[in-house]
């Protein structure tokens, strides 16, 4: 495996993981900091600015160490397909838990600054509910999802009638150098397996789509009306880059089933999903830098009361990042130390979709005979 492929790999996967862990901080609503609920007046005051100043350089330092090892390792040339998953999958490890690590130490201080400095103390606090806001256009239409929906009825149609053109063996995985590594005969259910993924990728984003417009509604209690606006815009973003993630995913996905019916080179099989996985990480590493969570880079020019303050409920957030709260009926609210959506996890509900949507992408393989 050349040196450039790795270095490509790494800028395509690593680098934006990177950025996203260095400015999360940046990025999180202004009434919460390292997971702890905080009075959005106190979010720019020097002690918060420094805290995420220190984060920053503490996280880019472990970054750069990360790079280090990586690109000496793996620049050179690996030996096999093995040792560059087995250095990769290391790398990416350890990068994640050494930068929760970090989250971790952060938090910690974040909750003891916060008790001492008793920011929400003699001030009423309150949870904010909007009765107009599910009336407002919170994402784009369903309806766009028939646009891969029938990508996928097309690839049915032409697997069916380019089935005698495919050839006995069909190509299930290629390595590094474009190489096929696993076959598998050909039959009906195999050749269907392509097709079925891309009906369960629009049923999946389609999902993620009404799970955007229907979690929880979080509303700051110091400045209702910005907070609303710049909500309604965070989703609407979001929506649309779920619609457009959904077309470029079925699309790869009928490219791969293409691959068996005409001659496509093993190295664009490579190089094609590696191209737009980055372009999908890149995209949404802008779009949570220009939108932030809950959109709170969204600028919308309006005053803080700072009067009333939203509820403390960090004792639902366990480590600041998992919400656990059974007299809360939501399933689905925003994360609080990241940006996206999270799951309340005190919801039998929620464990079901998970081991449901884990459980199909499992079986769809095995039943199709991949």
């Amino acid at each position: 495996m050349s040196g450039s492929f790795v270095v490509l790999m790494f800028l395509v996967i690593m680098v934006p993981v990177f950025a996203i862990s260095m400015f999360m901080p940046y990025w999180t609503r202004r009434t919460e900091s390292f997971g702890v609920s905080i009075p959005e007046r106190v979010y720019n005051t020097s002690e918060l600015r420094a805290l995420r100043k220190s984060y920053l350089f503490r996280v880019s330092a472990i970054s750069l160490i990360v790079t280090v090892l990586f690109l000496a390792i793996g620049v050179g040339g690996m030996d096999s397909d093995e040792a560059f998953s087995w250095l990769f999958g290391s790398t990416l490890v350890l990068y994640l838990v050494g930068s929760f690590l970090i989250y971790l130490q952060f938090h910690k201080k974040m909750k003891a600054m916060k008790k001492q400095q008793q920011w929400q103390k003699d001030q009423p606090q309150r949870t904010v509910v909007d009765t107009s806001f599910r009336e407002e256009k919170l994402t784009y239409s369903n309806g766009w999802f028939l646009v891969p929906f029938i990508l996928s009825i097309v690839t049915f149609i032409v697997t069916f009638n380019f089935y005698d053109q495919i050839p006995d063996r069909i190509p299930m995985n290629y390595n590094f150098e474009g190489d096929v590594t696993n076959w598998v005969d050909k039959t009906y259910r195999s050749v269907m397996l392509m097709p079925a993924m891309q009906l369960f990728m629009t049923v999946l984003f389609l999902f993620v789509n009404v799970v955007i417009a229907r979690a929880k509604q979080q509303v700051s209690a110091e400045n209702p009306e910005e907070s609303k606006r710049q909500n309604i815009v965070f989703r609407r973003r979001w929506s649309l880059f779920i619609i457009f993630g959904s077309v470029g995913m079925v699309a790869l996905f009928g490219f791969a089933q293409a691959s068996f019916i005409f001659d496509v080179p093993g190295e664009l099989m490579l190089y094609v999903p590696i191209i737009f996985g980055g372009l999908i990480t890149i995209a949404s590493v802008l779009l949570a830098f220009t939108t932030g969570q809950g959109g709170s880079r969204v600028h919308v020019t309006q005053e803080v009361d700072g009067k009333v303050i939203d509820r403390d409920d960090d004792r639902y957030w366990k480590l600041g990042q998992f919400y656990f709260n059974k007299n809360d009926p939501a399933i689905f609210l925003e994360k609080r130390f990241g940006v996206g959506w999270t799951v309340n996890l005190a919801r039998p509900l929620a464990w079901v979709i998970f081991a449901l949507i884990i459980g199909i992408a499992l079986l769809l393989p095995m039943l199709l005979g991949a």
